[in-house]
């Protein structure tokens, strides 16, 4: 599978307040055998940001975009406009740019489905994936449309939520255990906590081709 077949661009915030839902969206990517491309990924002050999230597009044929952030917080604050702006990039490379892109996929997630028509009524007659801001809803929704749209594994929604949840156990100790502060675990950033992900999920998945080969 080739690089561009195997990444997912996700567009989310990457505030304090969403990594609740960050952490299980990235850990179904990693789980179901793909790559997860996000914007955090490269922090070069010299490079423009949506020319780097641009590239990031070109680079993934599967987009998550979740809109279920896009309000403004408080009265007198501006909508958020970054998640809308990039979903219609990646759309934009769908329709306009010729080979591969053609073959671009794109999952749209919201906390509540009709929610977003009040915003973006252009919207209206697209599949929209509610996850009600529920981190085990989000895995099944994300898993499901991987499943149909990516050929990803048939893994069990189930299975992947029972291991993110014990990963998220299992790591903070093992941190603890080589120096970290708790402090410094909790505020990880998401594209230093998925390379641990990745490697727990290997190792998981060598304990289980271990125990399938002796049953």
């Amino acid at each position: 599978m080739s690089d561009f077949e195997h990444n997912v661009f996700i567009n989310c915030p990457f505030d304090d307040g969403y990594m609740q839902l960050l952490r299980p969206l990235v850990f179904t990517v990693l789980h179901l055998g793909f790559t997860p491309r996000l914007a955090l990924e490269r922090a070069d002050s010299g490079e423009s940001r949506i020319d780097k999230i641009v590239e990031l597009i070109q680079q993934s044929r599967y987009g998550i975009h979740d809109l279920s952030r896009c309000t403004a917080s408080k009265k007198g604050e501006y909508s958020r406009l970054n998640m809308p702006l990039e979903l219609g990039v990646d759309y934009a490379c769908k329709l306009f740019k010729s080979g591969r892109s053609r073959t671009k996929r794109i999952l749209i997630l919201e906390s509540e489905r009709h929610r977003y028509k009040a915003a973006l009524s252009d919207l209206s007659g697209s599949d929209i994936t509610a996850h009600g801001n529920n981190p085990e809803t989000l895995i099944v929704g994300v898993r499901n449309w991987m499943v149909q749209e990516a050929s990803a594994p048939p893994t069990a929604a189930q299975q992947i939520y029972s291991d993110f949840l014990d990963f998220t156990a299992y790591n903070p100790k093992q941190l603890l255990k080589r120096g970290w502060k708790q402090e410094h675990i909790e505020t990880m950033n998401i594209i230093e906590l998925g390379k641990h992900m990745k490697d727990w999920i290997a190792k998981r998945q060598e304990q289980r081709d271990i125990l399938g080969d002796l049953f």
